[in-house]
């Protein structure tokens, strides 16, 4: 799953970021409201963890901006408020969840996964595609009916790739959204992973599942596929 973390206190973001790294899920950070505002109108999150107190714009006119403009990613708000009407106020302007500083990990953990599980049903547990098959909730995955293992960096490759069959996805973009890099370091991290993930769900004849689109990206499956 892809999360989308607003949080501008540098060790706290760190200590998210971690935590939710090793459960295998891709982050994607920014630590203003104007950035996570335009991330949640121009790209796709599994949910989004807001911080109230941002500088500049808000969490709450982050949240308020972005609901007004059809964004449903599930969004979980933590605050160092414990007051009822900053509570009640975000819940009533569309977060999902809400949680007080300080807070154990683990209790974020269980929130923000409820938020996860929620909209995985909203969006479908299943993707399927030309013989696979991605089971979201179980982390399942089948080639021509054949259960296969994937290590969880390709598991989230594909899932993104099939999330977004028939569309073209830029290297950058799954830099970012799968391996947690904010640029391109120079790095071919991703052509490494869709070249193992290539070997596991590849027939032995016939071209590749994942089409190589020079100087761009990838592509899982044709447009008509969308």
């Amino acid at each position: 799953m892809t999360i989308l973390v607003i949080e501008d206190d540098r060790k706290l973001a760190r200590l998210i970021i971690r935590g939710l790294k090793e459960e295998g899920h891709a982050i994607v950070h920014c630590d203003t409201g104007e950035e996570g505002a335009a991330r949640l109108e121009g790209e796709r999150f599994d949910a989004c963890v807001l911080d109230v107190l941002l500088p500049g714009v808000d969490g709450f006119e982050v949240l308020e901006h972005v609901r007004a403009h059809g964004v449903t990613t599930p969004i979980l708000m933590l605050t160092a408020r414990d007051g009822v009407d900053d509570r009640v106020r975000g819940l009533n302007l569309g977060a999902d969840d809400y949680l007080v500083k300080p807070f154990a990990f683990a209790e974020l953990l269980a929130r923000l996964g409820a938020l996860l599980r929620r909209g995985v049903a909203q969006r479908g547990t299943l993707l399927a595609h030309d013989g696979l098959t991605l089971e979201a909730t179980t982390r399942q995955v089948r080639v021509d009916e054949h259960e296969v293992t994937l290590s969880a960096k390709q598991f989230a490759l594909l899932e993104f790739l099939l999330r977004r069959r028939g569309e073209v996805v830029a290297r950058t973009a799954l830099l970012e959204h799968v391996f947690g890099y904010k640029f391109d370091p120079g790095t071919n991290v991703v052509d490494v992973h869709v070249a193992n993930l290539r070997q596991i769900i590849d027939r032995a004849q016939g071209p590749s599942r994942i089409e190589t689109i020079r100087g761009i990206g990838y592509r899982l499956g044709r447009p008509d596929a969308a």
